[in-house]
């Protein structure tokens, strides 16, 4: 598990508690609605990504594409549990079916974490590898063979990968070709965003789509962002505050 320092591990585990209060929040706001519908709606509104959460003890369950995704989290990594911009992209994508059309596409997903993002392009009719870290891919390959078992065309896999760590002989450029690379609040304070960008130009070849959904939080994303515009061909697909969703394509 990457290692953070004490003052960012707070930082991190108060946003997580703060973002969980808020999902817990909206669902009881769901829950009155019919017995006070005006005090609800005078209620701020939530952002336009925030899905509908039905929250039990140790999962969640989300709805996209038509159907429930019962999501299981692991406290053991930051990895394993649910980040917002996860929640963004998955709306972004179901949502705009035409405007990134994953149908019959070959998709990489890095830093996959539960598999919401994997298993959401999966139901969308992609052939989807999600990539994470060792520690997180039991967690991860439960939640998505739970979710996508005779739903889907293709069954989605479910891999190890370390950025920046030996890329062309594990994950051979002539071999490994990929239509999307999505990825989610995979930046964040953490030694790596170096290897990470590295990894996202490892894959994104003539013909491949980056697709990368971040909530701003430290300087540091600010850096990575430059750093992801100069590496690539970049527009902005969608932003909701400090959410942003790019799309990139190689520098050919």
């Amino acid at each position: 598990m990457l290692q953070l320092d004490q003052f960012k591990r707070a930082e991190l585990e108060k946003e997580l508690a703060v973002e969980r209060l808020r999902q817990q929040t909206e669902n009881a706001k769901l829950d009155m609605e019919s017995l006070n519908k005006q005090a609800v709606e005078q209620q701020v509104r939530p952002p336009a990504w925030v899905p509908g959460i039905n929250s039990r003890i140790g999962r969640d369950v989300y709805h996209y594409t038509g159907q429930d995704i019962v999501i299981h989290e692991s406290i053991d990594s930051y990895g394993a549990v649910m980040w917002p911009a996860a929640l963004a992209l998955c709306s972004f994508l179901d949502n705009n079916r035409k405007k990134v059309n994953l149908q019959e596409k070959v998709v990489l997903e890095l830093g996959a974490g539960t598999g919401l993002v994997t298993i959401v392009a999966s139901l969308l009719g992609a052939s989807v590898t999600a990539t994470d870290l060792p520690d997180v891919l039991g967690n991860l390959r439960a939640n998505v063979m739970r979710n996508t078992r005779e739903r889907c065309r293709y069954t989605p896999q479910v891999e190890a990968l370390s950025w920046g760590h030996d890329l062309e002989t594990t994950y051979p450029t002539s071999v490994y070709r990929y239509d999307y690379v999505l990825a989610a609040d995979v930046v964040y304070h953490h030694d790596f965003l170096d290897e990470l960008l590295v990894t996202m130009k490892h894959f994104c070849k003539p013909g491949t789509t980056v697709i990368w959904a971040n909530k701003v939080r430290f300087e540091t994303d600010l850096t990575f962002t430059e750093n992801f515009k100069n590496a690539f061909h970049t527009s902005l697909l969608a932003e909701d505050g400090e959410m942003k969703i790019f799309m990139a394509t190689c520098r050919e």
